[in-house]
Formats: C-alpha cells, sequence, structure tokens
C-alpha cells in the first residue's frame, strides 16, 4: 500500500460539546492532515462504526495514560477488553505524568484549545465539564491556566464523572 496524505484518526463527539473544541479539532485537522472520522454517538458504538468503515485500521493510538481511570494496568500495547470492538490499542504516553504532558506542549509549542487557559483540564461535554477548582485564584473568581496543575490525582476534578 503507499504512503497515505493524510493521517487516518477517529473523533467520538460528546453529546453536548463545547464550540471551543468543536473549533480546535477543525483546526487540528487541517493543520495536521488528519483524515478525521466523527462520530456522535457512544464510544463503543462509535468504534465499531469506525473499524465497519475503515476495515484496514487494526491499531489506534489512545492518550491514556496510567494515572487515568482504567489506565493502572494497561501497557504500551493493548488489545480491547472483552465486549469492545477487537483493535489494538497504543499508549505512548501511558507513563507520563500530567505535568510532564504540558511540559511537552509548552516545550514545542504544540497548539492546544484555549478552554485549558481558562481552567479547565480535562475535557468532556458541556454539562458535565467545569474548571477545575484546584485552579480557582485565592483574590478573585479567575481560574489558573490548566498547566499550573502539579498532581495527576486532581486533573479530573472538574468532571462529574
Amino acid at each position: 500500500f503507499p504512503l497515505p496524505t493524510r493521517l487516518q484518526s477517529v473523533y467520538i463527539i460528546s453529546p453536548h460539546p463545547f464550540a471551543e473544541v468543536d473549533e480546535f479539532v477543525d483546526e487540528s485537522e487541517a493543520d495536521y492532515k488528519l483524515a478525521l472520522a466523527r462520530y456522535a454517538m457512544p464510544m463503543k458504538a462509535a468504534f465499531a462504526k469506525y473499524l465497519e468503515d475503515e476495515p484496514r485500521v487494526k491499531a489506534i493510538f489512545v492518550g491514556t495514560r496510567r494515572t487515568d481511570p482504567h489506565g493502572m494496568l494497561l501497557t504500551h500495547f493493548d488489545p480491547t477488553d472483552q465486549g469492545w470492538p477487537a483493535f489494538m490499542r497504543v499508549h505512548p504516553v501511558i507513563d507520563w505524568h500530567y505535568a510532564e504532558i504540558w511540559g511537552f506542549i509548552r516545550a514545542m509549542e504544540v497548539p492546544y484549545c484555549h478552554l485549558y487557559d481558562q481552567g479547565y483540564t480535562s475535557l468532556g461535554g458541556t454539562t458535565d465539564t467545569f474548571p477545575n477548582p484546584a485552579l480557582k485564584g485565592s483574590k478573585d473568581e479567575k481560574f489558573r491556566p490548566a498547566y499550573e496543575l502539579v498532581e495527576d490525582k486532581a486533573e479530573r476534578l472538574g468532571r462529574e464523572k
């Protein structure tokens, strides 16, 4: 097979997406020349549909880290769990910590969604995501940016789930 001119990618859209996230995804699709498949359905169904649409896909890069929910026992390469569509999950940042992710993003000047500058540290949908209370400014109502968070365990304090 010839090398693709666009990188195959999949994006599972939140039931209540942030407009800022959608805008950032659109910009990333153009900037990184992604062949982005978008699915507005639950994750398991979305992966099943993606693999049906793209049967040659055998592995998917995932941004899960060991400190994420269900990440503790993962390795760099793990098949999906029983009952899920079958593919190899590739976890390139499994052993990175939250602060290391932000250190890399900032040192390499990687663009990111501006919601992170408003205190969001983990993005879901508009109904279950809010600025992280660990980043609340003490003197005023303003939240500090996500890259100032240090503790891995505090990353999801701005999520209801």
